[in-house]
């Protein structure tokens, strides 16, 4: 049986509703310090009247505006990567018990027919199966570029095992080595003639999916965006305290300065971090794709199909995450 640990994997999805407001706010640490430390910095100076200039709050509003506008799209184009994403595995998931379908079906058609022994077509499907569940497992490292290699060793022969794990691109190979035994299943009848025909494709399918996972994990979202997102984030909290000890010094409310431009700031800020944190679902965040969970369903679905009852302990939620 199968053991997770997610104590060495970090990733998680967040399933519950409420947040802790000192891990929101370790998040955006830094932008909170720059704008207390800008919004004092005016309060003093204009209270030692060292300087007297105030702003209209018209300009911070435009540039708010803006801001607004970089945030939005950004965000927008994070949450479809991260959703794409998301999409993709479910895809993994779907194919991984079609393709174990066709393989269980394909095979004991065989053996009811006896063309083949059926300790051959018990091994055959076991093998055929468990690489599938590999794959997945590979993939998941694969994306995070983690060398974990013995959370899969046990599902693939020792021999094979020991060959895949020096190479480069681990769940490329194990898809290729799934296809040779399939043309190896048909020469020795195990599949008929033309299962091939259906079996090929839901195989193709495990490439397209491998292909748009690397195509998100290597493609950022447009540098352009964080960029300036960043920037007119930084000229916007550093203009708010300027626009606002105007109208704050007519209603006798100076004191308010600073937690007022902390509260605005705080809001863009975190805004703006929520689509800084979604665009990448590969990164061990702890908004990633849950793929430790999905590669835990798939191994559990597989082998239930397969008719074992040894499975993996399922992963559930801790504390409002999923792993």
């Amino acid at each position: 049986m199968q053991v997770y640990s997610c104590v060495t994997n970090s990733d998680n999805m967040i399933l519950k509703r409420n947040f802790d407001p000192v891990k929101v706010i370790s998040y955006i640490r830094y932008e909170m310090l720059f704008a207390l430390a800008i919004s004092l910095c005016v309060m003093i100076l204009h209270q030692m009247k060292i300087i007297s200039i105030s702003l209209p709050f018209s300009i911070a509003a435009i540039l708010g505006s803006a801001l607004a506008i970089f945030i939005a799209f950004r965000n927008n184009s994070a949450y479809n990567r991260w959703w794409e994403a998301r999409t993709v595995w479910g895809n993994i998931v779907n194919n991984s018990r079609i393709l174990a379908r066709q393989i269980i079906a394909n095979a004991d058609q065989a053996a009811a027919t006896g063309k083949v022994q059926v300790d051959m077509v018990i091994a055959y499907k076991s093998e055929m199966i468990k690489r599938q569940i590999a794959f997945a497992h590979a993939l998941r490292m694969h994306l995070r570029q983690q060398k974990n290699f013995v959370e899969f060793s046990h599902l693939v022969p020792e021999a094979e095992f020991n060959f895949i794990r020096t190479k480069a691109n681990i769940p490329n190979i194990i898809i290729q080595t799934q296809g040779n035994r399939i043309k190896e299943g048909m020469r020795s009848e195990i599949l008929g003639s033309f299962d091939n025909i259906s079996l090929e494709p839901t195989l193709a399918g495990f490439n397209n999916f491998q292909g748009a996972c690397e195509r998100i994990k290597n493609t950022p979202l447009l540098r352009q965006y964080d960029y300036y997102t960043r920037v007119f984030l930084s000229v916007f909290m550093f203009i708010l305290p300027f626009s606002l000890i105007g109208d704050l010094k007519k209603l006798g409310l100076t004191s308010l300065l600073v937690p007022l431009s902390v509260l605005i700031s705080f809001i863009f800020a975190t805004i703006g971090k929520v689509g800084e944190v979604n665009e990448d679902p590969f990164e061990n965040r702890i908004t990633d794709v849950p793929m430790t969970s999905l590669c835990n369903t798939i191994e559990r679905d597989l082998l239930e199909m397969l008719g074992e009852t040894d499975l993996p302990q399922k992963i559930e939620q801790e504390n409002g995450f999923l792993f």
